[in-house]
């Protein structure tokens, strides 16, 4: 049974993690719009209902405890769902959608992957008696995930290895292997295959780096931010990439796409929140199934 002591309120949740992503209790008030004493004092009493110690301060600053890392993770997934419970609530039911109109689903998809799946999914879909209004929004590499948490959509196209799947339902649809792009007219373009070996240190190539948790792997080749960005840098020869086989299908006559022999498998998912119970949502979960 809940009680006083294990119940834990948004207000709550949202001092403690602004002071555990600041580690200063100052920056987290002037955060959160608010002064120092009574964010202190809330802390405090989230402490002693608790009966833990969720933050370590002294002259130096602040550091998460144990107890604190959990309820940092714990309190953003719980923030999380809360923003996309009411998000998808004014959807449901707010202006955007009037007596009458039809159920909207927002697909979240990489730019410029799966575009061949995608478009037989929206295809197959839009077939289908009673079918809901898609909104396909396309955005960045690996943003997938957030979106899908935060309520910003109800279903993406995710792609392992690459997006953790960890809290959502999912289904497999697709698998295939990579490809390295590079220039049409580098030397390694006439080969039939490459290994993973033969395109990591090419001295006047270098490996495009990719965001991974907002950050850059440190590295001489370029940071990329999106597919039209890569596609330009690998047609000038400045770089070469690592990309699903799916990618061939924008690629520019600049370009060579040579199979890889030992890069992982990738597999492309349709997921959504396990909690869901959108009757729409299931039928285009069925619908990618079949395909």
């Amino acid at each position: 049974m809940e009680t006083l002591e294990t119940r834990l309120e948004t207000r709550e949740l949202r001092y403690f993690v602004a002071v555990a992503e600041e580690l200063h209790f100052g920056r987290a008030a002037q955060r959160l719009d608010m002064a120092q004493p009574p964010l202190s004092r809330a802390i405090q009493q989230l402490e002693r209902r608790l009966g833990v110690r969720l933050l370590e301060r002294n002259r130096h600053g602040v550091r998460l405890t144990n107890a604190g890392e959990v309820l940092l993770q714990e309190g953003r997934a719980a923030l999380d769902a809360t923003a996309a419970a009411a998000r998808r609530t004014r959807r449901a039911g707010g202006a955007d959608s009037p007596a009458g109109a039809r159920d909207r689903l927002i697909l979240a998809v990489k730019a410029a992957a799966s575009h061949d799946l995608l478009r037989k999914l929206l295809d197959a879909y839009a077939a289908e008696p009673g079918a809901a209004e898609v909104e396909v929004l396309l955005c960045g590499m690996c943003e997938q995930e957030e979106l899908l948490r935060d309520g910003r959509a109800d279903v993406a196209l995710m792609h392992t290895p690459w997006n953790s799947l960890a809290g959502f339902d999912s289904e497999a649809l697709m698998t295939e292997g990579q490809v390295a792009l590079l220039p049409a007219g580098h030397p390694l373009a006439a080969r039939e295959t490459l290994s993973l070996a033969d395109i990591t240190d090419i001295p006047d190539l270098p490996l495009a780096r990719w965001p991974s948790h907002g950050t850059y792997a440190p590295g001489p080749g370029p940071e990329i931010h999106n597919q039209t960005q890569l596609a330009q840098l690998i047609a000038l020869g400045r770089t070469v990439a690592v990309v699903p086989d799916s990618a061939r299908s924008w690629l520019w006559a600049e370009h060579a796409a040579i199979p890889l022999t030992d890069a992982p498998l990738v597999v492309t998912h349709i997921a959504w929140p396990a909690h869901s119970r959108s009757l729409a949502l299931a039928s285009l979960v069925r619908t990618a199934a079949r395909l």
